[in-house]
């Protein structure tokens, strides 16, 4: 797994084709986030935008193989691990990227609540902002495999179905990136720096749940959105 990983990130790197994702990110973050304002609410603007990169990401590692350099991989490591290999590849490349963006928030932001009245500890601060960020992150990954090949081919219905989901996933009620953002908004207004744990296990369960059907479909599809030739 760990040779796939290196194999999906680099091809990843080298085609150059997370630049629109990450360029978006950091232009979110331009906007969205200003020096010396409350570091709990800036953090959780930052975690949100999280999402939908992630899940673009994990759509470009899904595609980026030609069919034929796809299927010698299958070949050589199955299928099922290849396209899960691409799963974490673009999960992780997110993660990096969410944890270099979280540190940096904290650091440019204001230690204390949105009056600026009530002290917030910077590091208690920005756990709560990486735990946050993870849960994004990670439900991200299940958008992400959910809304491409083998499930969904087809690059318009895979787009739509990606931006839907992905709004869904953060805004829908019952999300667990809903409850982890609000709690660092809410905890902004009072003050209080809590660690949405149990939102985490969510995401969790609903990535792995995710990945695998993605994985297992993966030798039952052709690239063409076809049955595999047997």
């Amino acid at each position: 797994m760990t040779a796939l990983l290196r194999y999906h990130t680099a091809l990843l790197l080298r085609s150059q084709r997370w630049l629109p994702p990450v360029l978006l990110y950091g232009a979110f973050l331009a906007v969205g986030v200003q020096g010396g304002g409350p570091v709990l609410g800036s953090l959780g603007y930052a975690a949100a935008a999280l999402l939908p990169v992630t899940a673009w990401l994990v759509r470009i590692c899904a595609t980026q193989e030609p069919p034929a350099a796809r299927s010698v991989t299958a070949a050589a490591a199955g299928a099922p691990r290849a396209h899960l290999a691409a799963l974490l590849a673009a999960t992780l490349c997110a993660a990096a990227l969410g944890a270099v963006a979280v540190i940096v928030v904290a650091l440019i932001s204001a230690p204390s609540g949105a009056a600026h009245q009530v002290a917030v500890p910077r590091p208690a601060a920005a756990g709560a902002g990486l735990v946050a960020g993870a849960v994004c992150v990670l439900l991200g990954l299940a958008v992400g495999a959910l809304c491409t090949r083998p499930l969904l081919h087809a690059r318009g219905w895979s787009l739509v179905a990606t931006v839907l989901l992905a709004l869904l996933a953060l805004v829908g009620a019952g999300s667990p990136a809903r409850y982890a953002v609000t709690g660092l908004v809410t905890g902004s207004r009072n003050g209080v720096v809590t660690l949405p744990l149990l939102p985490l296990l969510a995401a969790a369960l609903i990535a792995a749940a995710a990945a695998g059907v993605a994985s297992v479909l993966a030798p039952l599809r052709g690239a063409d959105g076809g049955r595999a030739a047997s």
